[in-house]
């Protein structure tokens, strides 16, 4: 049997080639910004940012660094009160300072206590509409009203019906 001998092809010898040349140049390249690890001070959840987005977002946000999902229920809210942004955070950070203290401890009394909260609310929309005081206000339209009851219409026309045996 024959001695096995190693060879090497063109390719290979030109990807050796290509490998040095990268290393020469990934040392000529400015080295990468640092990233930090930063805290959300509404929610605590914690994300590796760069100094230069970190000093942007609290820019934008009066000095507080917040995460971009507490960002977004921010500029939600800014838009519902006015354009009120600082009004807006300090509605968001109390939101999670009590989820966080009660919420995450208890979620189903958290949820059973949201629910009760949007049931007060709908409960005082329709309070305000049906309120006998409110007679001066001008009613809402577009909704949809019931003028009179269809079941008078329907007992009659099963009363009218002959009966067949």
């Amino acid at each position: 049997m024959k001695s096995l001998q190693r060879t090497i092809s063109d390719i290979s010898f030109e990807l050796s080639k290509v490998e040095v040349d990268d290393h020469q140049t990934a040392s000529a390249l400015p080295p990468i910004s640092e990233v930090e690890d930063v805290k959300c001070e509404c929610c605590g959840m914690s994300e590796e940012c760069t100094p230069e987005y970190i000093s942007g977002v609290r820019n934008k946000f009066i000095g507080k660094f917040v995460c971009g999902l507490c960002a977004e229920a921010v500029n939600e809210e800014t838009e519902k009160n006015g354009g009120k942004r600082e009004e807006a955070l300090n509605a968001h950070v109390s939101a999670c300072v009590r989820f966080n203290r009660f919420g995450r401890t208890h979620p189903v009394l958290y949820q059973a206590e949201a629910m009760r909260e949007i049931l007060k609310k709908n409960s005082r929309v329709r309070g305000k509409s049906i309120c006998p005081r409110d007679k001066d206000v001008e009613p809402k339209k577009g909704g949809i009203a019931r003028s009179s009851s269809c079941i008078p219409a329907i007992t009659k026309e099963i009363n009218d019906r002959p009966l067949v045996n």
